[in-house]
């Protein structure tokens, strides 16, 4: 793995420790909405990214955790860097092909179950019914071998892609992704909208 890639993972999970530790200390960069976040992912990464899009990246992927690495890149760090703005969600379908590679080659199996979770994102991220399920069916296969402290944890992951897949089932996409990329919304879209929880 190349010492990029080892930055990232090392930005992105902090120092070693046990699932829980790690995402309490990590959480607000991950799932949390700062500025500063954002200004520190654009600065360390932003170049990253633009490699990583255009293909100058790929031979990362020649091990598990450089190619989790890169599945942060093209999944997590578009919506730091272009927060509520179209290019945010530009590199998804990159991060879903690494995904399901990486899932073909087994090399989940090798991988922490925290840094699983990331390697399985790009399916809940995605506007497809059958990436969705297939999410779903990966986060119930973590959550039920979870540690006994960290059950709580990851059924949390677990309950956010159901409501992911939930979304999609309902709508064929995502109703809060509408305004950023220019869609018109349904009726039934901005009635949902309006309900509390709609927008993660």
């Amino acid at each position: 793995m190349t010492t990029q890639a080892e930055t990232v993972l090392n930005f992105w999970f902090g120092p070693s420790g046990n699932a829980a530790e790690i995402a309490g200390r990590q959480r607000k960069l991950w799932f949390g909405k700062s500025a500063a976040n954002d200004q520190a992912v654009a600065e360390q990464f932003a170049a990253t990214l633009l490699a990583a899009a255009a293909g100058q990246l790929d031979h990362w992927s020649s091990t598990p955790r450089g190619r989790l690495a890169l599945i942060i890149v093209l999944d997590q760090f578009p919506h730091h860097i272009h927060r509520n703005q179209a290019q945010a969600f530009t590199t998804d379908p990159q991060a879903q092909v690494l995904c399901l590679a990486a899932l073909a080659a087994g090399e989940d199996r090798q991988l922490e179950p925290i840094e699983r979770v990331f390697l399985y994102l790009p399916l809940e991220h995605a506007e497809s019914n059958a990436m969705q399920e297939r999410s779903v069916l990966l986060f119930e296969k973590l959550a039920h071998g979870a540690a006994v402290g960290e059950r709580a944890l990851f059924d949390n992951f677990l309950g956010y892609a159901r409501k992911h897949r939930d979304v999609v089932a309902r709508f064929g996409r995502f109703p809060h992704r509408n305004a950023i990329l220019g869609r018109p919304s349904t009726d039934e879209e901005l009635e949902f909208l309006e309900q509390p929880g709609s927008r993660f």
